[in-house]
């Protein structure tokens, strides 16, 4: 559910994730982060730890007596022991479930921040600030918390919904151009899975659309046993190249080019026609992202790194466009994925 709300500081745009006793809301406008007091105060916390990958003049006040901890953006920091390091300060610091736990950056910082805040005392109340157009749009949505592993991406992780989302569109001012780009590819993928026509929209629309969207699938399908398949579209390939790139390449930048290569797959296992599947294309660049492989891309690797995927449980997995719209198919032959992956062009190295 949408509508609009008197924020602190100025319209507000608000999105409620409905999981019963862990429902939720999500606001969307300039300076909404201003409302961060007043949502401590709802949850009782008597003290707050704000985690922070942004500069102390944008790491909002919580209202109550707080520490600021800083940390880093960057799925390298995104790790098992940076978890252990949160802990260990959440510790030192005395804090316990009567307390809560603040993020205030990116969609690594979110992840890494959610999943400390799951484990410890098995679960602290935990409020998302996403700083970054990709973590505004999707990462501090649904509760999902996870870091990575050598293996891959997201390999350690539970769900932990937080209390509150504050999308503060200001923070988006400070992002260069290739954030936004990053951003554009969760939001480009949205047209085939529920949300089309999301080009040219102004970003707090096209922020609430992509939440409504998310918040809706989760509602749905908290825990990913089917119908939340359909937020991975375009992140099979996508982890793989992050991963065959050494994170070289951002997230949606990825994501994006896993879109492109979805199409493909799917008109070669005739799932959709021609025009469907350059549409995917067509609608990727609409949006600036990249379309095509890196051009030191080793296919055979990402076709190895593919089978780790997740979903992988009966050999390779993708959600795909079809004619009852995006759903997970399994069991997809590898030499069709194989060609789809040769069809790909090739992109800027």
């Amino acid at each position: 559910m949408t509508g609009r709300d008197e924020g602190p500081a100025t319209a507000s745009r608000c999105v409620d994730v409905a999981l019963g006793e862990r429902s939720y809301q999500v606001r969307i406008g300039a300076g909404v982060r201003a409302a961060l007091p007043g949502v401590i105060a709802r949850i009782g916390a008597r003290r707050a730890v704000v985690v922070s990958a942004r500069p102390e003049e944008w790491t909002p006040d919580p209202g109550v007596p707080s520490t600021v901890v800083p940390v880093r953006d960057g799925e390298t920091h995104k790790t098992l022991s940076q978890v252990e390091e949160l802990c260990r300060r959440f510790a030192d610091l005395g804090l316990t479930r009567a307390d809560a736990v603040v993020s205030c950056g990116g969609g690594t910082v979110t992840d890494l921040v959610g999943l400390a805040a799951a484990l410890y005392h098995r679960g602290v109340p935990v409020v998302h600030l996403p700083t970054s157009l990709l973590a505004q749009v999707d990462a501090s949505v649904g509760g999902k918390t996870a870091v990575n592993l050598p293996h891959g991406k997201n390999l350690v992780g539970t769900y932990w919904q937080p209390r509150a989302v504050l999308c503060d569109t200001d923070y988006l001012a400070t992002l260069p151009r290739r954030e936004w780009i990053n951003g554009y590819g969760e939001i480009a993928r949205c047209h085939f899975i529920g949300a089309p026509g999301l080009h040219g929209r102004p970003v707090d629309e096209q922020i609430a659309a992509s939440v409504a969207l998310k918040a809706s699938v989760v509602a749905a399908d908290e825990r990913d046993a089917g119908r939340r398949h359909v937020l991975n579209y375009g992140h099979t390939l996508g982890h793989a190249l992050e991963r065959a790139t050494g994170y070289r390449l951002r997230h949606g930048e990825a994501v994006a080019i896993g879109t492109v290569y979805a199409g493909r797959l799917a008109g070669r296992l005739g799932r959709i026609g021609p025009a469907r599947v350059a549409e995917h294309q067509a609608v990727v660049a609409a949006f600036g992202l990249p379309a095509g492989l890196p051009a030191d891309a080793d296919r055979g690797a990402l076709l190895r790194l593919m089978r780790l995927d997740k979903k992988a449980a009966d050999g390779l997995a993708f959600v795909l466009d079809g004619p009852r719209g995006a759903e997970l198919v399994t069991g997809v032959p590898e030499s069709e994925a194989a060609a789809a992956l040769a069809e790909m062009p090739a992109g800027e190295d």
